[in-house]
């Protein structure tokens, strides 16, 4: 399967999740026929202070597996992209840290996100974020123009994650950070799994191990790359999942037991 057609069938999905926002303010999460099979990886992930100014749609249409706003150090005045913005949430708490001498860019390629999102930014009043149409392997900012890059369960999506790390090198300023959360394999994965479009629309198929992803992010330029797990998960929490997507769930789920968890990668461009 073509790059590009698993990007049309990313855009088709999670197209179709803002639109259930929009129309009934709930969605499911990861591509999974119920919410709640996604427990697991969606649920408790923002402190109820941080989504109390928000409007209700931005929360309804997380389908993140972490919090990078909480976990990345943002300071007054940065300006953060986040990668994969969705309805906005994490683009919205980022404006909120950074303040009105920041910025925060959100990015996406999905029509019904970005406009989505950007009801959510006129229904907050948050000022100092823009929603920008385009794809995480091709930036539309000027080099050296971001100071951290955050992203929520969405470099594991893309076909061509090396491209994605060389972006965000590129448009990081030197001394820049890299603060993702992403869903990480440990161990091999059943090919069963690997195989499955549905699987690769709904952030576990297109998962990047974890050696593999520090060799990844190293060959972009990056140093200081640290893995840090936040949620490991287990074979009961991925039966429903497996089974909607049509692979038989009780000979699967053994071998998955342990081997996908949610984590917060940290990186930085080098000052020189």
């Amino acid at each position: 399967m073509s790059d590009e057609t698993i990007k049309d069938l990313v855009k088709q999905k999670y197209g179709q999740a803002a639109l259930r926002v929009t129309a009934i303010g709930s969605t499911s999460c990861c591509g999974a026929s119920s919410s709640s099979s996604c427990d697991p990886v969606t649920s408790n992930l923002y402190a109820q202070e941080q989504t109390a100014e928000l409007p209700e749609k931005a929360v309804a249409a997380s389908l993140g597996c972490g919090n990078p706003t909480a976990l990345a150090d943002l300071r007054p005045g940065e300006t953060v992209l986040d990668l994969g913005s969705g309805g906005g949430i994490d683009g919205l708490l980022s404006a909120k840290r950074v303040g009105p001498t920041g910025k925060a860019y959100g990015l996406d390629m999905t029509d019904e996100m970005l406009a989505l999102a950007r009801d959510n930014q006129r229904t907050s009043g948050v000022g100092n974020v823009e929603f920008l149409r385009g794809e995480i392997e091709n930036v539309p900012l000027p080099d050296g123009s971001v100071d951290v890059i955050i992203s929520n369960c969405v470099i594991n999506l893309s076909a061509d994650k090396d491209r994605v790390f060389a972006e965000a090198f590129r448009v990081l300023r030197p001394g820049g950070r890299l603060a993702v959360s992403d869903v990480v394999v440990r161990g091999e994965m059943p090919s069963a799994i690997r195989k499955s479009v549905e699987l690769w629309i709904g952030c576990v198929a297109g998962a990047l191990g974890e050696r593999e992803y520090r060799e990844k992010l190293a060959k972009a330029g990056f140093e200081a790359i640290d893995v840090e797990p936040t949620r490991i998960y287990r074979a009961e929490d991925a039966r429903e999942l497996l089974a909607g997507a049509g692979l038989d769930a009780d000979a699967i789920a053994p071998e998955v037991d342990g081997k996908f968890m949610s984590a917060f990668v940290r990186a930085q461009k080098p000052t020189r």
